[in-house]
């Protein structure tokens, strides 16, 4: 048996106060953009099922192929409202959710496909990427609505602590069902000041054509009640980035959706991406 001696418990004791120091000061930075600042680099996502569960005894199948390929698949009839799912980037390779602060600087993109199955006879289903505040990884969408017979088509972004935008409004845009259509989301930090908020990028390809929303410095201050740990002027301390799925429950009707995302990507820096052509975007959906 190895002994450990005065010096070794001292110089253990001084090691694991630095680590709880290092992990306050990277807790408290977490609200504003004073070094450090953490942007994840992502290397995985994890899938949460039934972050609703209107539907427990519905037929749920999913596959996580990241960087390739996430699809989820829910199925069933006599429910409830809504089922949701979501998926999440990780850094640590799928185990648990990356953890963005307010100043943290990024972008992500993916392709998608929302596909009804013969015999659904509810819907919307609503599918996308988002941001999710601290409080609730359900908000902060950037959606796209199954589109006639099941419902409007729309595609817009809302929620949490996202700045509203809406493509049908703004451009008159459409989804269809079982549509390829490359959505992307931007965010940049800024000073996280009133004068200099943090500000949201969303870019769409829809049937060949490209289309953004610009930066929308759409952050308010929040409640200074909330800070800390929260932050001002950003997405907040802790959020969280990735995908969600909702199927429609409703009606107490029969209900089969899928969703597809592919051609992940994520990046740790806020400067926006080239858009693709229709083109490639129809080579890369099979």
């Amino acid at each position: 048996m190895k002994w450990i001696g005065y010096s070794s418990l001292t110089f253990a004791a001084v090691v694991a106060l630095g680590l709880i120091a290092s992990s306050l000061a990277i807790a408290a930075d977490g609200r504003d953009c004073l070094p450090p600042v953490h942007t994840p680099v992502a290397n995985g996502v994890v899938i949460a099922p039934r972050v609703w569960n209107d539907c427990p005894f519905s037929n749920l199948s999913f596959f996580d192929g990241y960087p390739g390929q996430i699809w989820i698949r829910d199925s069933g009839e006599n429910c409830g409202w809504a089922n949701l799912h979501t998926w999440s980037f990780s850094e640590d390779g799928g185990l648990t959710p990356a953890v963005f602060e307010n100043c943290s600087g990024y972008k992500f993109h993916a392709s998608l496909v929302l596909k009804p199955f013969p015999g659904t006879i509810v819907g919307p289903a609503e599918a996308g990427l988002r941001i999710s505040p601290w409080w609730s990884d359900s908000d902060g969408r950037f959606m796209v609505r199954a589109g006639a017979p099941f419902g409007n088509g729309e595609i817009s972004c809302f929620g949490g602590r996202l700045p509203f935008f809406s493509f049908t409004v703004a451009y008159g845009l459409v989804y269809e069902n079982d549509q390829a259509i490359y959505m992307e989301t931007v965010y940049d930090p800024h000073s996280l000041t009133e004068g200099d908020p943090a500000t949201i990028t969303y870019n769409l390809t829809h049937k060949g054509s490209s289309y953004s929303s610009g930066p929308l410095p759409g952050f308010d201050q929040g409640r200074l009640s909330e800070d800390p740990p929260h932050g001002l002027w950003g997405e907040q301390f802790p959020s969280h980035a990735g995908g969600f799925f909702q199927a429609p429950c409703s009606g107490f009707a029969a209900f089969d959706w899928i969703a597809t995302w592919w051609n992940l990507g994520y990046d740790d820096s806020p400067t926006p991406a080239r858009l693709p052509t229709w083109g490639q975007l129809k080579t890369l959906y099979r």
